[in-house]
């Protein structure tokens, strides 16, 4: 049966499917900043040591990191609403059952269960936004609006997460998600046309094991200081690039690559959220269980960062629009590396006012980055296949954030090690601040290689070829 071509959305009607997909943002983005805030609650309460907190957050972000290309793949063939709703449905299941959990064993499961739904939302969402908003500009604006939503969890969430652990305890952090998703399920039943794509890729189950062998003996390996595993990460990196460019329909399709400016987000993407994964690993153990605050207070303290990112994530949005990904790039890496620079030489934990300015610095560098990144990504590619193409950048974010907090965690617990005590936490510390500064000027030098004229020429020379090797039929007509 022929394909048909789709009539763009009414203005209204883009703008609810915007609010749905920021939604699914929002619930995901919230768990991780508000998990940040209950730690040291969790790790009284379940006995936890650094390193099983580290696994409370890594099990969520490997896992969701291991299954997004997955995800955007099996939308892009079966439905991406469908996808959605699933992903919708499961990550309020896994929130109820984190709330639940009796031992730390058990929150480490559930919230693995979490990132499985998770791992349908984002990259799908994405993909429904690309293909909602097919005008570049408009697109690069509805992106700055979804990655300002980064912004709003990570303002919400402190004191969110704070005023909750601290009045009824860490268990109540979970309960939050529930509503919302219940509330984007609805609207997603009723306004989100379905879509796929009309030439999806095959499953690829050797390429999906592969790379979640190599996420999770890579954590494994850091976290644990296990030279065994790291060699069979060695040994998966090494299968996959060997196996996946014989494929016909990979899982990673390689030939992105070739794009400077897509080579460019992924680096910048896994620089980024490293960075943040790190940095906030590392000041919401300080601020409790140093300078001995309440979680409310913790989260009062680290607003300003949470501020900054909510205000200029839209504004990155705009001059990406108006200008391209290269400025936002530019300054996003320069005030990463200076926040970071005034923890790692200067001992800003150590003094209020330092301390507060580099949580704005850090926070603008982080509002500034998450535009450019998705942007970067899509832009370029068959959009056939966007859920693909998002998916590899939503898949950089989380395994930028597992190998932050995995390195910078175990860099702690070897500095702590010994009586199990942190007073001897900013000199522990130091060298993971030091980690922290280095991926904000991989930031600084990743946009400047890859956003110039030449790096745009990679681009469109790989979009032409991607193209004449698998043109696009005009995409099907959604249901309603």
């Amino acid at each position: 049966m022929p394909e048909l071509t789709r009539p763009p959305l009414p203005r209204r009607r883009q703008l609810l499917v915007l609010a749905v997909c920021c939604m699914s943002l929002l619930i995901v983005s919230l768990d991780n900043t508000v998990l940040n805030v209950a730690l040291p609650s969790i790790r009284r309460d379940l006995g936890a040591s650094v390193s099983g907190l580290q696994w409370t957050i890594d099990a969520y972000t490997l896992v969701l990191a291991s299954l997004l290309m997955l995800a955007g793949s099996t939308a892009d063939r079966i439905g991406r609403r469908k996808v959605f709703v699933t992903g919708l449905v499961v990550f309020a299941l896994g929130s109820l059952l984190c709330s639940l959990a009796p031992n730390l064993e058990a929150l480490i499961a559930f919230r693995a269960l979490q990132a499985v739904g998770g791992s349908m939302l984002n990259p799908v969402a994405m993909s429904i936004i690309t293909n909602t908003f097919t005008e570049p500009a408009a697109r690069a604006r509805a992106i700055g609006v979804w990655g300002g939503v980064v912004g709003v969890s990570m303002a919400a969430g402190p004191l969110v997460g704070g005023l909750l652990v601290e009045t009824v305890g860490w268990r109540a952090i979970f309960w939050i998600n529930l509503p919302v998703a219940l509330v984007a399920l609805l609207l997603t039943l009723r306004y989100v046309p379905e879509s796929r794509a009309p030439r999806p890729r095959r499953p690829d189950p050797v390429g999906q094991f592969l790379v979640a062998a190599l996420l999770g003996s890579l954590t494994y390996a850091i976290i644990e200081t296990d030279p065994l595993f790291a060699g069979i990460a060695a040994g998966a990196l090494a299968g996959l690039l060997f196996y996946e460019p014989r494929r016909r329909e990979p899982l990673i399709d390689l030939r992105f690559f070739r794009s400077a400016p897509f080579s460019g987000a992924t680096v910048i993407a896994v620089a980024a959220f490293a960075a943040l994964g790190g940095f906030l690993f590392l000041n919401t153990l300080y601020l409790q269980d140093v300078r001995g605050l309440t979680p409310l207070r913790a989260g009062l303290f680290m607003l300003p960062m949470a501020g900054m990112t909510l205000v200029f994530a839209p504004l990155s949005g705009r001059l990406t629009g108006a200008r391209g990904p290269r400025l936002p790039l530019l300054f996003s890496g320069a005030a990463m590396t200076a926040g970071a620079l005034l923890f790692a030489a200067f001992g800003a934990e150590t003094n209020d006012a330092l301390l507060f300015t580099g949580y704005v610095v850090f926070g603008i560098g982080f509002g500034l980055v998450n535009t450019p990144i998705t942007n970067t990504a899509v832009s370029g590619m068959p959009l056939a296949q966007a859920g693909v193409a998002s998916a590899v950048a939503s898949t950089s974010r989380q395994v930028g954030q597992t190998l932050g907090v995995a390195v910078v965690g175990a860099l702690l617990a070897a500095g702590t090690r010994g009586g199990g005590s942190l007073s001897d936490f900013a000199a522990a510390a130091r060298s993971g601040y030091w980690v922290v500064t280095v991926c904000g000027l991989v930031v600084f030098v990743a946009g400047a290689l890859t956003s110039g004229k030449w790096a745009r020429g990679t681009a469109e020379r790989t979009a032409r070829r991607l193209s004449a090797e698998n043109p696009d039929p005009p995409a099907r007509m959604p249901s309603a």
